[in-house]
């Protein structure tokens, strides 16, 4: 059988995770037992996430692990630290376990959006953005943003790893998107493709949920238009990531490692200036984003939205689970049952 240079498929992230039943048994028990406990506190960082969190979602996108398993161990992992003694660790432990099995839940919740919505890989989820962002997207932006060399350090940093490993955490993956559609002005559907195809736990419900959320098409959702510069200072303090991703950036300073521009050994680097003026840039797209909700009939087509797609939570913050009416079925005398 031909391998990989064979088939001509060469050697696309070549960090990219090891698949297989008994690989994701192992991530499985070694985050609910070890590398989880600090799940909440890392998993915004790329440099601490990619440790702290679970890292089963390529195995719940291919199936080598079901959703039913993960939450039943889940649930085990959660009952055995209540019943153990009191102090930092269970603390711990029991708001990691809490938050990962509702990040389960909100996995089911996106994926059943696009059951629910199938245009919305292709169409705004609301109406009202169609045609806001040009449907050709600059070329010379879309393909330095794909590469990581849009001059945005901690954004290439991210887009490279993404590149040799096929995953990014959550905060991350928001953070690129949201820069390719708002400070670089990128029509979703052509960023959001990519993505796609880079992420090895690619997952059409989710991604494209998130995808909109992040482009604010969605006409429900707090615009978040992420600073790449205060998340590169933020998330990556030392520097340690943005380094190891971007070495062409090794001699600067850390003070300044997330604006190279500044550094007045700046002329001297191999690595391009920023592709655009971040502040003006994110000014820009909010004015024209918000112009768009204040249109008439916006909030009318909003509320249709929150009706068909808003998630429904009590008052902890847990999903709903509304009673749905089911009518009664007559049934046929003449015909055999199975009510056992």
């Amino acid at each position: 059988m031909p391998g990989a240079a064979g088939l001509g498929l060469g050697t696309d992230a070549p960090q990219r995770q090891q698949g297989g039943r008994a690989a994701g048994l192992a991530l499985l028990g070694s985050f609910l037992m070890e590398r989880g406990q600090d799940y909440r506190r890392a998993m915004s960082s790329p440099l601490t996430g990619a440790t702290a969190c679970s890292r089963l979602s390529p195995h719940l996108a291919f199936g080598t692990l079901s959703v039913r398993e993960v939450e039943q161990a889940a649930a085990q992992r959660a009952a055995q630290v209540r019943g153990a003694g009191d102090g930092w660790s269970k603390d711990n432990w029991a708001g990691a376990v809490q938050s990962f099995r509702s990040r389960l839940a909100w996995r089911d919740h996106f994926m059943q959006k696009l059951e629910d919505e199938p245009a919305l890989e292709w169409r705004c989820l609301h109406p009202a953005y169609d045609g806001l962002r040009p449907s050709v997207p600059d070329p010379a932006r879309l393909v330095a943003w794909q590469k990581g060399e849009a001059g945005l350090p901690f954004v290439d940093a991210c887009m490279r790893s993404l590149a040799a490993t096929g995953w990014l955490n959550f905060r991350m993956r928001s953070m690129v998107m949201a820069v390719a559609s708002y400070h670089l002005w990128l029509d979703w559907r052509a960023t959001g493709a990519h993505l796609a195809r880079m992420f090895t736990d690619y997952e059409p419900g989710i991604h494209w949920s998130q995808v909109q959320m992040q482009s604010g098409t969605t006409g429900i959702n707090t615009l978040r238009i992420y600073n790449p510069i205060k998340q590169g200072q933020d998330q990556d303090p030392t520097g340690a990531f943005t380094r190891a991703w971007v070495p062409e950036l090794a001699a600067v300073p850390d003070a300044l490692l997330q604006e190279p521009w500044r550094w007045d050994g700046a002329a001297r680097l191999r690595y391009p200036a920023p592709i655009v003026d971040v502040k003006q840039a994110a000014a820009w797209a909010r004015d024209r984003v918000w112009a768009v909700r204040q249109g008439e009939g916006f909030r009318a087509q909003a509320a249709q939205v929150v009706r068909k797609h808003a998630s429904r939570k009590d008052a902890k913050g847990r999903f709903r689970r509304d009673p749905v009416a089911v009518k009664p079925v007559k049934k046929d005398n003449r015909q055999m049952g199975f009510d056992f």
